[in-house]
């Protein structure tokens, strides 16, 4: 077999092209980690059935911060949504072939979201109307659920007459994850309040959708920065971490700001208003190494927000170092280790405490929070030579932030002071002479 026709540049280019975006794809700190939508279709109509979806978010650390989740999908045949609970189309579509009964959606392909807290009890279902909000697995499981239940007219009315819907499309709010396909499963069973009888659901297909950051955006979201007790440099983000700066994108700087035309104004895909900055990224976590005892060693960790338009609500923060596999304390930060293996412990999530620090504010003057670690050495690996004290690894609501170059952390000095030095050579000399003077 011939094998120098492999060896063209251009095939060599769509070999790393796909082995990288696969790469992307898979999160080897969170390897099962996803979206599910279930759909359960819990009875048959005249011309149709009603369907109860439900949205689980398996993802240890990427949660669906506000103006929320988006869903979509194509209909197989002709099928109409006769009405909604929990959630609505973002438009009706052409309905005029009807006259009596006017449906909900009339679109080949539509788009549903979330309905806001505080809409009438007749509109609700459980987990519903958080305004498609969606908790990760790792914070809170009980709030990484939303539903909601669709009546669905001009389908199929039995399990082997209903078509599957297709190219479901998950915005999460902005872009970054792809579904796979519907795929038939056993049926879900439910359990009655009272707990003495299950029902069976007719017939239930699923949905999964798995993230990339390459998707959702072609720079990083994030930076990190360094410093050390040791060494008086600080090491900043690399410079255009996030892409270049751009004056017509960014606010020179606070004083500024109140002249800027929407200010304060989500956009649908949270697209940022940054303050401008060599890094040009909207969060900066920095890493200092604070203090090293006996036993222990200290690290503070703060995070500020560039953007002037956006809280980050429900933030998390994610690092990966091999002292993680022993953390005394956390200050401040609610703290959970992640073991995706079982023959590694080296990560970590760190998130807010309800009601104090969970919401990282907007740019400006308190748009910050910070935390510190005490973490117990390990005599066989502990070291502040070589960057060891420094993450491998920093996640920022579940999107990888750029790291320093190596050769720029902060290194520790490779001779003591002068007077330490001084104070060694009497040390020595004197017990020299002690020992001459014994022989």
């Amino acid at each position: 077999m011939d094998f120098d026709r492999f060896s063209s540049p251009f095939f060599s280019a769509v070999c790393f092209i796909l082995v990288f975006s696969r790469a992307e794809a898979y999160d080897y700190l969170d390897p099962t980690g996803n979206i599910t939508l279930k759909w359960d279709v819990i009875s048959w109509t005249p011309d149709g059935y009603v369907a109860v979806v439900t949205m689980t978010n398996f993802q240890m650390y990427r949660h669906i911060m506000s103006p929320g989740w988006t869903v979509g999908w194509t209909w197989a045949k002709k099928e109409v949504i006769w009405s909604m609970v929990g959630a609505q189309a973002t438009e009706q579509g052409d309905c005029s072939k009807f006259r009596m009964n006017i449906p909900h959606c009339c679109m080949k392909n539509p788009t549903v979201v979330d309905m806001l807290p505080g809409v009438p009890y007749n509109q609700q279902i459980a987990n519903c109307c958080k305004g498609g909000v969606v908790s990760s697995w790792g914070q809170d499981p009980s709030a990484a659920v939303s539903s909601f239940q669709l009546s669905v007219g001009r389908s199929g009315t039995t399990n082997k007459t209903v078509r599957l819907p297709k190219n479901f499309t998950l915005l999460g709010p902005g872009l970054g994850y792809s579904c796979s396909q519907a795929k038939i499963v056993p049926s879900t069973v439910f359990l009655t309040s009272d707990g003495r009888r299950k029902t069976q659901a007719m017939m239930t297909w699923n949905v999964t959708c798995t993230y990339s950051q390459m998707l959702a955006s072609k720079n990083p979201t994030c930076c990190v920065s360094m410093s050390s007790f040791y060494n008086s440099t600080i090491t900043p983000c690399r410079t255009c971490a996030c892409g270049c700066q751009n004056n017509s994108t960014c606010v020179p700087s606070d004083s500024m700001i109140q002249s800027v035309v929407g200010l304060n104004t989500p956009t649908k895909d949270n697209t940022p208003l940054v303050q401008c900055t060599k890094h040009n990224c909207p969060i900066r976590v920095h890493w200092h190494v604070k203090l090293n005892y006996k036993e222990y060693w200290r690290v503070k960790i703060s995070i500020t927000n560039f953007n002037y338009r956006l809280n980050y609500t429900q933030w998390t923060l994610v690092a990966q170092h091999p002292n993680l596999n022993n953390i005394t304390q956390v200050f401040s930060f609610a703290y959970k280790p992640l073991l995706p293996y079982k023959s590694a412990n080296d990560s970590g999530m760190f998130y807010g405490v309800k009601f104090f620090n969970d919401i990282l504010m907007e740019a400006g003057p308190d748009g910050n929070i910070q935390t510190e670690l005490i973490l117990q050495k390990d005599k066989n690996t502990f070291t502040l030579n070589k960057g060891w004290a420094f993450p491998r690894k920093v996640y920022f609501n579940g999107d990888e932030c750029m790291m320093p170059l190596p050769d720029d952390y902060p290194y520790l000095p490779n001779s003591a002071p002068k007077n330490v030095i001084g104070l060694s050579f009497v040390i020595s000399a004197f017990f020299l002479l002690e020992l001459i003077a014994f022989w």
